[in-house]
């Protein structure tokens, strides 16, 4: 069986999960990764839909279940810290997933099951990036990296997330990044000390304030709490700021959040004095076609950003690798030239991807950035807020997913996961 010699930029989610699928299949693999360790860093993640059904078929249910978020569903708050709605996981197995689902997990624990579930037929390379490449070529791309080290690969697989410099190199200095700013939205993601109090359980909690701010905070161990910031606002000072400089976006956050009622000053107090893994990210919608050229193509973020507003990131990275690697498997079935596959071959495996997968994503990521501003509605105001909050009372007291079907993307209409015959016999 033909090898192919394939590079993967970015040790994430996307990435670990492609060098699984394509590993299995018997290919050499090779993950750089700029960070110098596995980053086991980052909040709260999930999978729904066929997301799940990827990760059953990967075999590693079992090892999912065993580091699951034990979180049981989202309640939602006044600035009086009184409950108006509670919306629990849906254990049933059936139907759409809820804001909480059956399968969360904190995303260095999911990225660390992937990787070494297939560390011993991977090579994974850190501290590490892609400098350049050249991608014409009929027979390879030939990488340079930041370590000066030029080598040859048959496919340059992008797996290095929103701002991808796989993606931007893919397109050359001519064509404008394909992103779609959602104009003001930011995420801020920490965790801070706090012990659990009796009573409090593993529950999500939800509080919306008047300026387009929300507060979502979560608990995945009893002596911290996840905390995600979320804001629309024009702050010259969080546009300003530089990616790199964390402290200057803290204080952004900090100065926009000040005054947002319930618990906001214990939380931006400990932003200030006892966080270490802030993040910030700035909402986009990544769209593009196709999401490969030559011999490098696109899986995750990297390709087809849906933001964290769709809540499907995570599954539509697993099923992006799971769907890339198929269509690659299918190339064994076809006649070989000496043992190698020839460029026109892997093009039309990338071409099958693009078109298998498009309409999956198309679905995730519909009216997404004509949307955005629907948050400047629902909390433009101390009165909107109250109505939102009234709408979800009473959808959670008839018990309708109004979070799951309404909120979240995760039905995909009539789009079916494939079956790869040869994925399933490895």
């Amino acid at each position: 069986m033909p090898q192919l010699k394939i590079l993967i930029s970015g040790a994430g989610i996307a990435g670990c999960a492609s060098a699984f699928w394509l590993s299995r299949l018997g290919h050499d693999i090779t993950v750089v990764e700029r960070f110098p360790t596995l980053r086991s860093t980052g909040l709260q993640v999930d999978l729904r839909g066929h997301g799940v059904e990827v990760m059953k078929r990967m075999r590693l249910e079992q090892q999912f279940r065993a580091k699951s978020a034990p979180e049981t569903g989202v309640q939602v708050v006044d600035s009086r810290g009184r409950r108006w709605a509670y919306f629990p996981a849906n254990r049933s197995g059936k139907g759409l997933q809820n804001f909480t689902t059956d399968w969360e997990i904190m995303r260095g624990d999911l990225c660390q099951l992937l990787h070494d579930a297939c560390a011993g037929r991977v090579k994974y390379v850190f501290g590490k990036w892609i400098e350049s490449f050249q991608g014409n070529n009929d027979d390879f791309v030939e990488v340079s990296f930041s370590d000066g080290i030029k080598d040859q690969f048959d496919l340059v697989i992008g797996a290095d997330g929103q701002g991808s410099r796989t993606r931007k190199l893919m397109l050359g200095s001519n064509t404008p990044d394909q992103i779609t700013w959602l104009g003001g939205m930011y995420f801020g993601y920490f965790t801070i000390p706090r012990q659990i109090q009796e009573g409090e359980e593993y529950r999500a909690t939800t509080y919306m304030a008047p300026g387009s701010r929300f507060i979502l905070t979560r608990r995945h161990r009893p002596d911290r709490m996840q905390v995600y910031l979320g804001c629309k606002t024009d702050s010259d000072r969080l546009k300003n700021a530089r990616r790199s400089d964390v402290q200057e976006e803290i204080d952004a956050f900090v100065e926009i959040f000040r005054g947002a009622g319930w618990q906001t000053e214990d939380i931006l107090k400990a932003l200030q004095e006892d966080t270490d893994d802030f993040y910030c990210e700035r909402l986009g919608v990544v769209k593009m076609t196709p999401w490969y050229q030559n011999r490098v193509v696109l899986v995750g973020d990297a390709g087809y950003c849906p933001t964290a507003n769709t809540g499907m990131g995570t599954s539509s990275a697993i099923v992006g690798a799971y769907v890339l690697a198929g269509e690659i498997s299918r190339m064994q079935k076809g006649p070989k030239i000496e043992d190698h596959y020839s460029k026109d071959e892997l093009l039309m495996a990338l071409k099958r991807y693009d078109e298998k997968f498009r309409p999956f994503m198309d679905t995730v990521q519909e009216g997404i950035a004509e949307g955005h501003d629907s948050w400047d509605w629902i909390a433009g105001s101390s009165f909107r807020i109250f109505i939102f909050n009234l709408i979800l009372a009473i959808a959670s007291l008839l018990r309708i997913n109004i979070l799951g079907r309404f909120a979240l993307r995760e039905d995909v209409g009539d789009w079916s996961l494939p079956d790869y015959e040869e994925m399933v016999k490895k």
